[in-house]
């Protein structure tokens, strides 16, 4: 009896075209997004870039960074605490003493003078209840982050610094990054093509924390932390912080380091940050002009005009870059002074527009590929590919006879279908994917093998050929399912769990699988139809 083909015919001719055409959109679309590409490409270009590259073929940086969250918290632990001390001012209740805030959050030591009925007033009208929560033991009150606010600022935390590091990866012109977090405070960063990792990895991790503050009356500087205690006669105040810097030589350029008693309480931050440009200094050499908003402007113009006289000091990253006298009022901008290099300039310029960091970041893990590498081991792979395909090739026909011929069809189909689809949701080839693609070669050869044994065992056993031919593919239907399922299933813990390069050989592998068994069980059935079923009368096939 002889079943149509018809739509098995068309249905795989859909699949093909759709897969060629999807590889071939690709390709067009990459080449319209890259700087370097040809007016004319070729369709060597096109095929070239057909798919994206891991960093392990292309080049470039992988990193692993861990968003210091403490960082955060301790930051609005200490503006939680500054804007206490504000409303205790104006209300004018005496709070005793704040020691410096921590990740857990600030103390309140009353002095003699402090009403707690007045301050446990004072906090429940200047903090917010849902977030803050105080333990009153004696005279030091315990204020802390509930355990809802403290995970809310965490992840807000990691979600600002995903943002800011691909702001000023996008600043960097760099094509086709990968950014995103993994787990709770850690964020995956995967950048192709890059030339100069160690300057990309410094303006990434470079928290870019701006503040302007002022310079106590006897906050120095000095040329050592022991020096400025002493003019504090060992008694430090709890409101003041103490931060390096350098002074420098206006001659001879040459650094030596001093130290600062800063204000904890920053007169404007990097929030307040409109813009930053690169700029000169009086000695004509880079240095960063810096903009700032209108609320910015306002603050800042209000500080300068009540502290003319005064040092100002500019603190990037917890160091003092330079504390000029406050000659006047200033309002809108200022500049940043530190003996910059035209690329360190430049690179300062673009953290700042980008906005600062939320908290430091420490790199966990780094992988740096160069670019010669990945085109070796493409070249290696994809001759290990083809060698490979040739070797599997040859034993088939020579073993299956004509049916052999059959497998190599079914296997270059199977081989069109992995790369269109790869294309079509623009997965990314790595090193390990490569391995993925020989591997589901072998696969799909296996699922022929055990067709073609079934088929053998059918007609040795009496069957007529093409009946043996259907029952051959029935039987051995089930057991190609039972182990594509299973590797399936193993290569999808793959993708959950592992990372970059184990993904991308879990996704070039499941993609493969499932190209294997529509080749194998569809298409290789089609083209024994195709072949033997025209004929009126088959006594035999070549298998």
């Amino acid at each position: 009896m002889k079943r149509s083909t018809g739509w098995r015919v068309a249905l795989t001719l859909a699949v093909l075209i759709g897969s060629i055409a999807a590889y071939w959109w690709r390709g067009h679309e990459a080449l319209k997004r890259s700087p370097t590409a040809p007016p004319d490409p070729t369709l060597s270009d096109v095929l070239k870039n057909g798919l994206k590259l891991g960093l392990d073929l292309r080049g470039g940086i992988h990193l692993v960074m861990q968003v210091k969250t403490g960082d955060a918290l301790r930051v609005e632990a200490q503006d939680a605490a500054e804007h206490l001390k504000d409303e205790a001012r104006k209300r004018g209740v005496n709070v005793g003493t704040l020691p410096p805030a921590t990740a857990e959050g600030f103390t309140i030591q009353l002095s003699e003078q402090t009403e707690p009925s007045k301050l446990k007033e004072l906090c429940k009208s200047a903090l917010s209840q849902t977030d803050w929560q105080i333990d009153e033991r004696g005279r030091e009150w315990k204020v802390s982050l509930r355990t809802p606010a403290k995970m809310q600022i965490e992840d807000q935390s990691v979600r600002q610094a995903v943002e800011t590091i691909r702001n000023r990866v996008d600043a960097l012109g760099v094509t086709e990054p990968v950014i995103q977090r993994q787990s709770t405070d850690r964020i995956l960063v995967q950048l192709p093509g890059v030339d100069d990792p160690s300057r990309v990895k410094e303006i990434i991790g470079t928290t870019g924390l701006l503040s302007l503050t002022l310079v106590d009356d006897k906050g120095g500087p000095y040329g050592s932390q022991e020096a400025l205690l002493q003019a504090y006669a060992g008694a430090f105040p709890a409101e003041l912080e103490i931060v390096e810097g350098f002074n420098e030589d206006s001659e001879s350029r040459i650094r030596t380091p001093v130290f600062y008693g800063l204000k904890r309480a920053a007169a404007v931050t990097g929030r307040d940050l409109k813009n930053a440009r690169v700029g000169h200094d009086k000695y004509n050499q880079p240095a960063v002009e810096f903009f700032l908003n209108a609320v910015g402007a306002e603050k800042f113009g209000r500080v300068t005009g009540e502290n003319i006289g005064k040092r100002l000091a500019i603190v990037l990253d917890r160091r003092v870059q330079s504390a000029p006298v406050i000659n006047g009022k200033i309002e809108s901008n200022g500049i940043i002074e530190g003996n910059f290099t035209a690329d360190k300039a430049e690179a300062l310029t673009l953290v700042l527009r980008s906005g600062a960091l939320p908290a430091e970041m420490i790199v966990l893990e780094e992988r740096t590929v160069g670019p010669s590498l990945g085109l070796d081991s493409i070249k290696q792979g994809v001759l290990a590919s083809v060698v490979g395909m040739l070797l599997v090739f040859v034993a088939m026909v020579v073993y299956y006879r004509l049916a052999g011929v059959n497998a190599v069809l079914a296997l270059l189909l199977n081989a069109v279908f992995l790369l269109g689809a790869m294309a079509w949701i623009n997965a990314t080839l790595t090193l390990p994917g490569i391995a993925g693609f020989i591997l589901t070669i072998g696969m799909a050869v296996d699922s022929n093998v055990l067709i073609f044994e079934r088929i053998r065992e059918e007609i040795d056993g009496g069957k007529a050929p093409l009946n043996g031919v259907d029952i051959g593919f029935k039987k051995a239907f089930g057991t190609i399912i039972d182990t594509h399922v299973t590797t399936i299933s193993a290569a999808a813990f793959l993708f959950q769990f592992g990372t970059g390069p184990v993904k991308g050989f879990a996704v070039t592998l499941v993609i493969g699988l499932l190209a294997s068994v529509f080749t194998a069980v569809f298409v290789s059935h089609l083209l024994f139809d195709l072949f033997y079923r025209s004929q009126e009368k088959v006594e035999a096939i070549s298998i």
